[in-house]
Parts: C-alpha cells; sequence; structure tokens
C-alpha cells in the first residue's frame, strides 16, 4: 500500500496535472470529446449511484464543483433546479452552457476549488465528481467544501481510488492525484469534517476505479 507520510504532512510529490495551468491546457483540447471518453470511466449507473447517497430534495441548494461539461450537473438537474456550476476550465464550461442554454436556471462560474466565490454555509449540498485530483491542495478544497455548506449538510467527493499494481500506481503517481481510504481518511479529518463515508464504485470492468465520499461538517 502506498505510504501516506507525505501526505500526512500535507505534502505530496504532485503530478504533472495537478497544476492548474497544465490542467487548463489539458482541458482545452479534452472538452472537444471529453464526454465520450468520461463514459468509460465515470458512468450514467456510478453517477446515479453516488446521486442516490444524498437523497436530494427538490428545493437543496447543489454547488458542483469542477463541474467539467455538466455531466454530473445533468444528473443532479433531474432531482433539484437550484444547481451551480463552478470550474477553472473556460472551455469545459463553455460546453456545460450549451447544454443548459445561456440563461437556464443552472448559474456557472469559473472559479478555484480553493478558493470558492461563495459565502459560508450557503449550500445544502456540495458535490465534486473527478475534480479532487486536480487540485494540488485537496486538503484546502476539502476545507472550501466545508466552509460553503450549510451545516446540517453533506459533501461528495468522487475521486480516483489508488490502484493496487506497482506499475499503474507509478503511472497514478505521476499523472495526478489517487488515494485509498486511509488517505481519505487522512484528508478529509484534516479539512475538519467529523463523520464521513466511502464508498468504492466503478464500471463492470472496473467496480473499485473510484472512491465516493459523503461528509458532513
Amino acid at each position: 500500500m502506498r505510504t501516506v507520510m507525505a501526505v500526512c504532512e500535507q505534502v505530496h510529490r504532485m503530478g504533472i496535472l495537478e497544476h492548474k495551468a497544465r490542467a487548463r491546457i489539458f482541458y482545452k483540447y479534452l472538452s472537444k470529446v471529453y464526454d465520450e471518453v468520461n463514459a468509460f470511466i465515470w458512468t450514467e449507473e456510478m453517477r446515479t449511484e453516488a446521486i442516490e447517497l444524498l437523497d436530494i430534495d427538490s428545493e437543496d441548494s447543489v454547488l458542483d464543483v469542477g463541474c467539467g461539461t455538466g455531466f454530473a450537473t445533468e444528473g443532479l438537474f433531474e432531482h433539484t433546479e437550484r444547481i451551480h456550476g463552478l470550474d477553472q476550465s473556460t472551455h469545459q464550461l463553455e460546453q456545460a452552457k450549451q447544454k443548459f442554454g445561456a440563461q437556464g436556471s443552472v448559474r456557472f462560474y469559473r472559479g478555484d476549488a480553493e478558493r470558492l466565490p461563495f459565502a459560508d454555509s450557503t449550500f445544502d449540498i456540495v458535490w465534486s465528481s473527478g475534480s479532487i485530483e486536480y487540485w494540488p491542495k485537496p486538503v484546502e478544497a476539502l476545507k472550501e467544501c466545508r466552509r460553503v455548506v450549510k451545516p446540517d449538510g453533506r459533501v461528495l467527493i468522487v475521486g480516483p481510488n489508488y490502484p493496487s499494481r506497482t506499475l499503474f500506481q507509478k503511472l497514478a503517481d505521476a499523472i495526478m492525484l489517487f488515494y485509498d481510504e486511509s488517505e481519505a481518511d487522512r484528508m478529509f479529518q484534516s479539512a475538519g469534517f467529523e463523520e464521513f463515508e466511502h464508498h468504492l464504485m466503478g464500471p463492470s470492468h472496473s467496480p473499485e476505479i473510484a472512491i465516493t465520499t459523503v461528509a458532513t461538517p
């Protein structure tokens, strides 16, 4: 299992895409085919499974951090129209806006997960799927998620589960943040969350590819 010594010090060797400028360039080109590629990794079935963990009410306000092209936003929109999507990539946001229309009820913002442009205790739910792996300072971003969610709200984060094979571990470490349940424990505890639970999920060909954490402030 991967050592967590560096992570416990809130410092880890960042992968090439855990850099905001590089990530923006990466998504400038990936945004054109993101939904097609994403379907093999983060499926509609996984999205539905994650959403079911939240029991969303139609009056709940939801912040989708790192909303990308709006894939998760579409699933959330089936439960509530009070959705706000945030992403640092203008190209990803353009794709998302096309799905919902410029005058749609979903509001989109260009912003940084580590400095969310919202007041404390704003949202009933903070959701983020497929974004934490790009955050240079994941604990700081998790603190922000905790800050903007209401005291009785919920935070759901979906990230990539750490591979079990050494070859894939080396590749994962070189690209972005992958983490196991023990590292997830450390990150969420460091961010101030007292209650959280992890769920492993994935498509049939890789049923444990993702780690989904539901936390309460």
